[in-house]
């Protein structure tokens, strides 16, 4: 068995049991939320085994009685679970009773209890590259307000395949790290089948396998992209209807997760479609069934690869930074004007990001953060641009080109 490597949601998870009764955490299967959440607990119940009986028949009986911390495993397949932790919470709200996980992030018809006031929820996402190597002191977007140096986060330089294979092998635990490229390929496929397969059928009213993997396709061919509804059913051959019931099954499985649309009234006329992303560029690539030369002999690959896994990076330590932020991206209705990403902060505040493949890179790739600046003077707090070179370096006011691997200095 391989040595356990520290989460982000490590230091979280000790910090919020030792002052709220109970923890929620959710993320995609098989992304370390259990392993986790194993080392905080003194009785672990899975309620995807045999143990779910008792809590079906009398969920607050099968509670009471066990030694807290209590690990609740896979809740969703018990959903009542949670009433009985919301009345054992109401009766005695001391720290540390309850940890919960879950690969489901809700329940469309309102059968599951959210926990509002009593559960703090905390997503888990699948390994960044910092957290692969045991660098999380800080967050990246912490770095940047601070004003810290942005230099490489490799001492040997990495180039566009280094970065494409670490983007096809991706952060689930187990094919990133304890598998061979070949093993880890196959597994990331058959993760992609079990959505459709199996889990899907979990969580849902029996979808059709065949439509979901087609729309499932269609959706990762679009990852990174801003591609209308329509041009996703139509490409997977089904409804607007059942699209609509796809796009909340996958979100809700943590498979996909867009960015939505920024906007303020300083600009005007701003496209509000979300930015589609897959959740790990790994799953990606299972989706797709692609490998690291695949990635390597399409341009639009690359791009969608690059793209994809860098916001997974940015997505994956959002909850660990002292600086609050959401992921958002910025596009005009007419397309002109872009952004990848904007990482809005409190007060307003932003950071722009661009994301590209290139290893070299120039003023010209920053107009879009330069008009983004401008349009928003003070609260522009920071523009970067990512690229597959070697070098930090300025490209105008406030605005500075930075290799991929400061994600993980």
């Amino acid at each position: 068995m391989s040595q356990y490597v520290l989460r982000t949601a490590d230091t979280l998870i000790a910090d919020y049991l030792a002052e709220l009764p109970a923890v929620l955490v959710i993320g995609p299967r098989a992304c370390g939320k259990t392993t986790t959440a194993r080392r905080y607990a003194r009785t672990v119940v899975c309620l995807d085994s045999d143990e779910a009986a008792a809590f079906r028949a009398n969920p607050d009986a099968a509670l009471r009685e066990r030694d807290e911390p209590v690990l609740l495993d896979e809740w969703q397949m018990v959903p009542d679970v949670l009433g009985a932790v919301k009345r054992a919470v109401d009766t005695d709200r001391r720290p540390g009773r309850f940890l919960i996980t879950g690969s489901f992030r809700s329940d469309r018809d309102d059968r599951f209890w959210p926990g509002t006031g009593r559960v703090v929820v905390l997503r888990m996402y699948p390994l960044s590259v910092a957290e692969q190597r045991q660098r999380t002191q800080s967050t990246f977007i912490d770095r940047v307000v601070a004003g810290e140096p942005l230099s490489a986060g490799d001492r040997a330089p990495m180039d566009l395949r280094d970065y494409v294979e670490l983007a096809v092998c991706g952060g689930f635990p187990e094919p990133a790290l304890e598998l061979g490229p070949r093993t880890g390929r196959a597994w990331l496929g058959s993760y992609a089948d079990q959505i459709a397969l199996r889990d899907a059928r979990i969580y849902s009213q029996a979808p059709d396998a065949a439509r979901l993997q087609r729309y499932l396709q269609a959706y990762a061919e679009n990852s990174a992209g801003t591609p209308s509804h329509k041009t996703l059913y139509d490409a997977a051959g089904i409804s607007r209807k059942t699209a609509v019931a796809y796009d909340g099954l996958l979100a809700d499985l943590m498979v996909t997760d867009d960015l939505p649309a920024w906007s303020t009234n300083r600009l005007k006329r701003m496209s509000r479609a979300p930015k589609r992303y897959v959740i790990d560029s790994g799953l990606l690539a299972g989706i797709l069934r692609v490998g690291i030369d695949d990635v390597l002999a399409s341009g639009d690959l690359i791009d969608r690869f690059i793209d994809t896994f860098v916001v997974a990076q940015l997505r994956a330590e959002a909850a660990a930074s002292t600086t609050r932020y959401r992921l958002m991206h910025l596009r005009s209705g007419d397309g002109r004007r872009e952004v990848d990403m904007v990482a809005e902060l409190g007060g307003g505040r932003i950071i722009g990001i661009e994301i590209k493949s290139a290893a070299a890179v120039s003023r010209s790739d920053a107009r879009h953060l330069q008009w983004l600046r401008d349009s928003m003077d003070e609260r522009f707090v920071a523009g970067i641009v990512f690229h597959t070179g070697r070098d930090t370096f300025d490209l105008a006011d406030r605005i500075t080109a930075v290799p991929i691997s400061a994600l993980w200095a």
